[in-house]
């Protein structure tokens, strides 16, 4: 498959970093001609510098036979013409672009991307990643991170251990002894900043950050064995009422578990918009680091507090801040990953990295073949790979037991007929099946491998 990326920043690097593993013909474009230079230096893809709207420059980077087009520069109209001409010029059979406005996302204007207009096939707003990522942290409190594969039916939770853990010191394979009904498999460990694929034999110690896979109905049974409580969100309070801040309230305000919350929104005109546009949430104009202001919205009593204003230090301070006056758990937006290793001596709980939930759901949505969705663990440590085992797989017919996996690489839930099985030694895997692998960066290519992308399969 042949696929042009336009815009070579974080996120189209990631999303060029993964196409091209996968053997496809990758083309990055952007008006940077050193984040080309570093695109093509770093990863097996050709690369041209300008500006990605341009028709000329379209056609010098392929885009007449192009299979796809993914529009992710900084500028929602340049991402908008760029998928116009891809499709009124060169006709590109898929285009993808992200989109930040929330004018442009409004429910009312969607025939905008019909393809007699402005024909856009995916549009991805990050605002609405992150936000739906800031409720997946809500729903398990007690979490650093989570995500679900599987359809649904599998649970990925990240949980800091601390002294209390009831299974500190237990080689992993006796947690299948201990809880004979427990659907779950620890497939990562990170201990001393160093993330890797535990043995049965490895032990769990104060400290330590384990990534856990569990069926979805097994979630707070599980939070219960490593010693989590199930984390109340009843009282919330949000730190930054923009479009992050003002989606999260609203989707609070429209589920049925009646959940109270405050907004804390620095900028006047912003914080009477979201004021305006909110039935029961109360929005407070001021500025979250404001200790006087923390106790007016009662933060020491609040179950949650969600920072997603646009500054990483704001949010941390805001976090660091409001659990110092009591409240029980936190949640912040960073968008720079070196500051993640900081979370843990800071006391914060759980964090959001826009780039990564951006990544992950752009490669949702245009996966045609064997691989289904890509999650991003940590600092890109690793990834939770899902993904349809093929026929002509080395995986298909085998036993897991058989199988030479990497080191790094562990099998977290395999989905059987549309049911989650949670893996065996003696677990065989069978054409359609859909497998979720962990796997650390180093052993990425090879899963790939094992994966056997054809472009036949695209």
């Amino acid at each position: 498959m042949k696929v042009i990326i336009c815009g070579a920043g974080q996120v189209g690097w990631q999303i060029a970093r993964h196409l091209s593993g996968e053997r496809n013909d990758v083309t990055v474009v952007d008006s940077n001609p050193d984040l080309v230079r570093r695109a093509t230096e770093t990863l097996d893809v050709q690369g041209m510098a300008g500006f990605a709207s341009y028709p000329n420059i379209l056609e010098k980077a392929g885009a007449r036979d192009a299979d796809m087009i993914i529009a992710a520069t900084f500028s929602d109209e340049v991402n908008m013409v760029t998928c116009q001409i891809a499709h009124s010029v060169f006709d590109v059979p898929r285009k993808v672009a992200r989109l930040r406005s929330q004018s442009y996302l409004d429910a009312i204007y969607s025939d905008l991307y019909r393809r007699d207009h402005m024909p856009i096939d995916v549009v991805i707003s990050p605002e609405r990643e992150v936000a739906a990522a800031a409720l997946k942290r809500l729903s398990a409190a007690a979490a650093f991170d989570t995500e679900t594969f599987l359809d649904d039916q599998a649970q990925l939770l990240g949980l800091r251990l601390d002294e209390n853990c009831p299974v500190i010191n237990t080689p992993l394979r006796q947690l299948t002894d201990l809880f004979s009904s427990l659907r779950i498999i620890v497939v990562g460990i990170r201990r001393k900043n160093i993330l890797y694929a535990p043995e049965a034999g490895d032990q769990l110690f104060p400290g330590d950050e384990v990534y856990v896979m569990c069926h979805v109905d097994d979630s707070a049974r599980a939070l219960e064995v490593f010693g989590k409580a199930q984390g109340k969100r009843d009282r919330v309070v949000l730190i930054g009422g923009g479009h992050v801040g003002l989606s999260i309230a609203k989707s609070l305000e429209q589920q049925e578990r009646r959940t109270r919350a405050k907004i804390i929104e620095k900028n006047r005109d912003i914080a009477e918009f979201a004021a305006g546009e909110l039935e029961k949430t109360i929005v407070l104009n001021g500025d979250g680091l404001d200790t006087r202001l923390l106790e007016e919205a009662n933060v020491s009593k609040s179950d949650v507090i969600l920072a997603v204003t646009d500054d990483d230090k704001t949010n941390m301070l805001a976090a660091v801040r409001a659990k110092t006056l009591g409240c029980s758990r936190s949640v912040v937006l960073v968008n720079d990953p070196s500051l993640v290793p900081l979370m843990g001596a800071m006391g914060i709980d759980a964090f959001i990295n826009p780039r990564a939930t951006t990544v992950s759901s752009i490669l949702r949505h245009i996966r045609h073949g064997r691989v289904k969705g890509v999650y991003s663990i940590g600092d890109a440590e690793a990834e939770i790979i899902e993904a349809q085992v093929l026929s002509t797989s080395p995986l298909s017919g085998q036993r897991i037991k058989d199988i030479d996996f990497p080191e790094g690489v562990l099998v977290g839930g395999v989905l059987k007929e549309g049911k989650l099985v949670m893996p065996t030694v003696s677990l065989r895997f069978d054409e359609g099946d859909v497998i979720a692998l962990f796997a650390v960066s180093k052993d990425i290519p090879e899963v790939e491998r094992l994966l056997q992308v054809s472009i036949d399969f695209f």
